[in-house]
C-alpha cells in the first residue's frame, strides 16, 4: 500500500481501539488513509503497542509501531519504532533511556497544553535536550496559544516540529498532519523531520466528548464481549 511520492503525508499521533478512549478500528484506519491520502500512520496508543502491532500486521507499509507513554509527573512522551512496550508511571529520564536502547525516535506531545499533564519547566528544559522532535501542533489542544508556545519552545531548542491530529475518533484522522521526505527506519525519520512541514487544522472541541463516549461504550460492551475479540472479527470481515 506504500505510495512513493517525493513527499509523504504522515499522521504522527493516532490512537486505535486499544486505547480505552478511542473508537478507531484498524480496518477503518486503512480505508481512511486511502481516502485522505495518508502515506503513513504512526499508531500511538496510550501505554501499549498492542494496537500498533495489530495494525502493522494488517497493513505493514502503512503503520509504524509507536506509543504514547504517561510519565510519573503526568506528562507524556511519544515514541516511534518501538520494539518493546514501555509501562506508564516511570520518570522521563528512564523512559527516554529505555527508548534509546531500542532505537526509537522520541517526541514531546502537546508539551505546553494547560489542560493536560504539565511539565515542570526545569524537567521540560531537560527533556528537550534528550528528544528528537516536538509536536508543534496538536489538533485536540483547546488553546491555540498552547500550540504556538510548543512551536516556539521547539525553535528555542533547535528541534524540528510535527503536527498530529491526536485522533481518537474516525473523523479526526488526518485532521492535522505532517509533510516530509519518505523514511523507512528510525534514522531516516530523524533526518526527514529536519525538513518537515506542518499542516494544521483544529479539531472541534466536541471530540473530547466523543472520547468520553468511547470509554462508556467499552465499559458497557465489555460485559458481553471483549473489545479485542470484536477487533479480530472486524479484521476478518475486511479480508
Amino acid at each position: 500500500m506504500e505510495i512513493m511520492n517525493d513527499l509523504w503525508k504522515v499522521e504522527f499521533h493516532c490512537h486505535t481501539v486499544y486505547s480505552r478512549d478511542s473508537l478507531n478500528w484498524i480496518h477503518a484506519l486503512v480505508r481512511t488513509a486511502l481516502k485522505r491520502g495518508l502515506d503513513k500512520i504512526m499508531v500511538t496508543d496510550h501505554n501499549t503497542i498492542r494496537g500498533a502491532i495489530a495494525a502493522r500486521l494488517a497493513e505493514p507499509d502503512l503503520f509504524v509501531v509507536g506509543e504514547e507513554i504517561k510519565l510519573d509527573n503526568g506528562a507524556e512522551l511519544l515514541a516511534y519504532y518501538v520494539q518493546e512496550e514501555i509501562p506508564a508511571g516511570l520518570p522521563f529520564q528512564e523512559v527516554i533511556q529505555r527508548l534509546r536502547t531500542q532505537g526509537s525516535v522520541i517526541g514531546l506531545p502537546h508539551p505546553l497544553d494547560r489542560f493536560r499533564g504539565r511539565w515542570h519547566p526545569d524537567d521540560l528544559a531537560h527533556a528537550a535536550k534528550l528528544v528528537d522532535a516536538v509536536e508543534g501542533f496538536n489538533a485536540r489542544s483547546l488553546s491555540r496559544n498552547d500550540n504556538y508556545a510548543a512551536e516556539a519552545m521547539a525553535a528555542q531548542n533547535h528541534l524540528p516540529v510535527f503536527a498530529g491530529s491526536d485522533a481518537h475518533l474516525p473523523g479526526e484522522v488526518g485532521t492535522a498532519y505532517t509533510v516530509l521526505p519518505p523514511f523507512h527506519s528510525p534514522d531516516e525519520l530523524v533526518k526527514s523531520l529536519q525538513q518537515a512541514k506542518m499542516v494544521c487544522k483544529q479539531s472541534s472541541n466536541l471530540v473530547h466528548l466523543g472520547s468520553r463516549y468511547a470509554v462508556l461504550y467499552k465499559l458497557v460492551f465489555a460485559k458481553t464481549r471483549r473489545i479485542q475479540d470484536l477487533q479480530q472479527e472486524n479484521l476478518k470481515k475486511d479480508e
